[in-house]
């Protein structure tokens, strides 16, 4: 008597078998269509983590960005699924692993073999914004090579559509990888998303031939200062065609950073170019995302889904650099006391709300007067100081699901008693600091 045969999960067409990648919100599984027997990766998302987290619009943003950009070189949506409980993204299964990879196995890549990957990098970026879509964390584990040895950009999380510039046409989000990060980006003053991403573009190109980072250091401050200045040296088996190239892509100036109208004109980069041949749609849509966020969920997590509710101010590794003295992470947390100082940090695991009622409840016993907006909170002493009423500005940041900063502040008052109300203040807080 034969053994039974193995029970397959389906989804849709689609029979789903080991699993490729696991992250904190998804997994991404193998999968085969079971008509055409076509190899897909299907990356399944849990509604609940994604609700409960915040994250319905940065997964909409990166479903909308994948149907929009059609290209050979980026890895394509072939359909979106769901059910109550999950979110299924139907993509094309790119089988030759990272770039990153390859680099890490072979070392630095041929002159000739990082000048392919360039272009083909280039074709693809560039196509992305005439779409006026922006990737904005372009680095080698984003590269996927399919099994002709071809580049495919994937991973979309962190793109920025037209909708999110700003007024003045620039846009504000610091995000991506900091050795990646253009100086512009750093610097929180607004940024091209296009010159930012060349920016990127250029970083990899150094990493392909040389086989290490341009900027590499274990001070972040020094890492900041050296991507501001673009103070870099290239290896000597550089050509000085290729370090004249880089050097035009590495300008810490966006306004005088070649533009990618420009790079096609480069001869290095002309060497051996054939542009990619695709047809282009106009016609995608992206009427069905909201449905796919709606369909088959119940009336509960449809209105969690809906509302528009106030949440701590996200908080990314580049404004945590700002806040830190000397761009140095090491003393960012639990400040220790310094007379001279009138603000202090601690981080939490519990809710921001749980956090500011906490807050609240402990400083009324202290003779504090309290005020709260949202997330952001102002307390003040009902007795005069020595230099008047010691006023206490108060915020909770969210650095990462599940974890938040509190800043405390001195507005106004003396810094001494600050810190005597810190003290008291803080040991009634000890059920909600994380250490």
């Amino acid at each position: 008597m034969s053994a039974p045969a193995a029970v397959r999960t389906r989804i849709g067409k689609y029979e789903i078998g080991k699993t490729l990648g696991e992250g904190t919100f998804a997994k991404v599984k193998y999968g085969k269509h079971v008509e055409t027997g076509v190899d897909v990766a299907i990356k399944i998302i849990d509604k609940d983590k994604i609700l409960k987290h915040k994250m319905v619009e940065q997964i909409k943003r990166e479903i909308s960005t994948m149907k929009l950009v059609k290209h050979p070189n980026i890895v394509q949506i072939l359909e979106v699924l769901a059910s109550k409980t999950k979110i299924y993204l139907v993509l094309e299964y790119v089988s030759g692993g990272e770039l990153f990879s390859k680099i890490l196995n072979q070392g630095r890549l041929r002159e000739d073999q990082s000048r392919k990957y360039f272009q083909q990098l280039i074709d693809a970026v560039d196509y992305c914004h005439s779409r006026r879509v922006y990737h904005r964390d372009l680095k080698p584990e984003n590269l996927l090579l399919d099994a002709e040895g071809n580049l495919k950009i994937s991973d979309f999380g962190l793109s920025a559509l037209p909708q999110q510039f700003r007024a003045d046409g620039l846009l504000h989000t610091t995000c991506g990888t900091p050795n990646y990060v253009a100086p512009e980006v750093i610097d929180d003053k607004g940024y091209d998303g296009a010159k930012a991403d060349l920016w990127s573009c250029g970083i990899i190109l150094y990493v392909l031939m040389a086989g290490y980072l341009p900027f590499d250091e274990a001070s972040i401050m020094t890492l900041y200062k050296k991507i501001h200045k673009a103070d870099f040296t290239c290896p000597p088996w550089f050509s000085p065609a290729a370090r004249r190239f880089i050097l035009q892509i590495l300008d810490p100036n966006p306004k005088t950073r070649i533009t990618a109208a420009q790079i096609y004109k480069i001869d290095w980069f002309k060497k051996g170019y054939t542009p990619a041949k695709f047809k282009q749609k106009d016609d995608i849509s992206l009427e069905d995302i909201e449905s796919v966020f709606s369909e088959s969920m119940d009336k509960h997590e449809h209105m969690e889904l809906q509302k528009n509710e106030k949440k701590p101010t996200i908080m990314n590794a580049f404004q945590l650099i700002t806040l830190s003295n000397g761009l140095n992470l090491s003393g960012l947390f639990d400040t220790p006391e310094d007379p001279k100082k009138g603000d202090t940090r601690f981080t939490s695991i519990k809710p921001a709300n749980e956090i500011i009622a906490s807050i609240k409840e402990v400083a009324k016993p202290l003779g504090f007067d309290v005020q709260t907006c949202d997330f952001k909170m102002k307390m003040k002493g009902d007795k005069e100081g020595r230099k008047g009423h010691l006023s206490v500005a108060t915020q909770v940041f969210e650095v990462a699901p599940s974890l938040f900063m509190v800043e405390l502040r001195k507005a106004h008052g003396d810094t001494l008693e600050y810190h005597n109300f810190y003290n008291e203040l803080s040991k009634g807080l000890k059920d909600i600091v994380w250490r």
